[in-house]
């Protein structure tokens, strides 16, 4: 098993992320794009962030691999969560979620010999993967579990 805590990632803003600072909260990894049906996930997603910000940590990784649905550049991005979401939690930098180029992170999240709970695949935009506090692999959830669920919500209070 390796540690989620010493994979290396950048912010939208290109600065470096330190998992290890989130040590103590869940950590919920979302495969975001601006331009999927699933996209008005946003605002639950900051709904999350907000109502449970000293259990939670939501991060957003833009990912252009499911329908090219997600073809900004950093900046818009940026500016496409917070003008028609007021997204204020932290976004990455675009990545692969799967495949040759996949992100460290996600070769972490989708490998049950390296995350000790159990192996998956991406299957499409707004895909879930939460993280315990003490950077265990708790679960996945498909893209049509709202980020308000019960299901991810119950692991919070």
């Amino acid at each position: 098993m390796t540690d989620i805590y010493e994979i290396e990632m950048n912010s939208l803003t290109n600065n470096p992320i330190q998992f290890s600072d989130f040590k103590g909260k869940h950590i919920l990894f979302v495969n975001v794009a601006s331009k999927c049906g699933f996209t008005p996930q946003y605002k639950e997603l900051e709904q999350l962030h907000k109502d449970y910000k000293n259990e939670i940590v939501v991060i957003g990784v833009p990912c252009n691999q499911f329908g090219k649905q997600e073809p900004g550049t950093a900046d818009e991005i940026q500016e496409f969560c917070q003008v028609n979401y007021g997204v204020s939690f932290l976004i990455t930098e675009k990545v692969d979620v799967k495949g040759q180029n996949q992100h460290p992170l996600y070769t972490w999240l989708t490998n049950k010999s390296l995350n000790g709970n159990k192996s998956s695949s991406v299957k499409w935009n707004f895909q879930k993967y939460l993280v315990s506090p003490t950077g265990e692999l708790i679960d996945y959830y498909f893209s049509i579990t709202k980020p308000t669920s019960k299901k991810i919500t119950k692991f919070l209070n």
